[in-house]
């Protein structure tokens, strides 16, 4: 039974003609899976996928000094973004959790900032009110007014060129341009959450439709499948991205869940730096890391993970790996004791104990 109070993205009714069943998700009816969640993702891993993601959050900044505000928000770097440049992010609190993780593009006179959908309203509000947003910056919430199609998959290219004069190979992975598809005005993204190349296309609600009707039309040439959100967490899974609220979430610093790379704390200060600094000081902290499991038991979101007899953690994510044979994986928020590559532990699954064991994230990267 689904709640009447949840949103439609404008590729509702499309995605009802074509059979896909819908689940609520981030406060919206979405599409979980079409012809089935292993047929969709390989056809991302050796063909192409195509996800509609207009349920996220999508903000756009303009005035004077929005990349110094952005990056006394943030722990990557903003400030130093080039034009036509997209760069992901993490917005933390003071003491260091994540309030969302999100990817920045730097576009010609603005900023667009896409936040997780289940985060549009508390950012927002964070943003305008809680953030000390300067005066001569404007926010602009086009969420309702705007669609976002992702291409994903290594003949992702091959398709879209047929639909744009831009030069798709000229486009740096995490950058941008604007641009025309089959018509339709877009900001075309070098971006992506499945671990492989693919192209995410920003328009108007009102061309969503059309557009993916036609994409969907040349699409056969290249072996295109629409797919759902069942297939992309899958696939996220074994590239070893983050989902907010559970690899991430206010209490899980970016340190924990292994996104270091990120953090860069010689700059500015930002709101967390110094819990952030204190937390990389200390050590010790509990931490994501990859799981295997050594049987066939699957591992669940929730599950008590267990080394040398002890409890030391939990799943955070769990699911068959297609694309490594049907393993089952896993992360989980473990104890730094039980976090390093190659450690035996224990994944509780309705009171038995399953061997497992720690593998470096992430699962699976795509061959270049």
């Amino acid at each position: 039974m689904t709640n009447a109070t949840e949103e439609r993205t404008a590729l509702y009714g499309t995605h009802v003609r074509l059979g896909a069943k819908m689940s609520p998700f981030g406060g919206f009816l979405m599409p979980i899976q079409y012809s089935g969640i292993i047929d969709e993702h390989r056809a991302v891993r050796t063909a192409v996928g195509m996800f509609d993601l207009s349920h996220m959050g999508q903000f756009v900044a303009t005035g004077e000094g929005v990349e110094g505000w952005l990056d006394s928000l943030t722990v990557n770097e903003v400030a130093t973004m080039r034009p036509g440049q997209a760069r992901y992010n993490i917005f933390t609190n003071e003491s260091g959790g994540a309030l969302d993780d999100t990817i920045i593009y730097r576009l010609p006179s603005r900023w667009l900032v896409v936040v997780n959908a289940s985060n549009t309203a508390k950012m927002w509000k964070w943003l305008r009110e809680g953030s000390g947003k300067p005066s001569g910056i404007a926010l602009d919430d086009r969420t309702q007014r705007s669609a976002l199609i992702a291409l994903q998959g290594p003949r992702s290219i091959e398709l879209l060129q047929l639909l744009t004069s831009v030069d798709l190979a000229s486009i740096k992975y995490y950058h941008a341009a604007e641009g025309v598809v089959d018509g339709v005005k877009a900001e075309i993204a070098r971006t992506g959450y499945t671990g492989e190349d693919g192209f995410e296309l920003f328009i108007a609600a009102g061309d969503a439709k059309r557009l993916w009707d036609k994409l969907t039309a040349e699409g056969g040439r290249v072996g295109l499948r629409p797919a759902g959100l069942g297939a992309r967490d899958v696939l996220r899974l074994e590239a070893g991205m983050p989902l907010y609220g559970h690899e991430l979430d206010e209490t899980i610093t970016p340190l924990q869940a292994g996104l270091d790379w990120a953090v860069k704390l010689d700059k500015p200060g930002f709101v967390g730096k110094q819990a952030l600094i204190d937390q990389r000081s200390r050590g010790g902290y509990d931490r994501i890391a990859g799981l295997v499991m050594d049987g066939r038991a699957p591992a669940r979101a929730g599950y008590p993970v267990f080394f040398d007899g002890s409890a030391a953690g939990e799943v955070r994510s769990g699911s068959p790996a297609p694309a490594l044979g049907g393993k089952n994986i896993a992360t989980a928020l473990i104890a730094d004791r039980a976090a390093e590559p190659g450690t035996e532990i224990e994944v509780e699954i309705r009171g038995q104990r399953h061997p497992a064991h720690v593998v470096a994230l992430p699962f699976y990267k795509r061959s270049r």
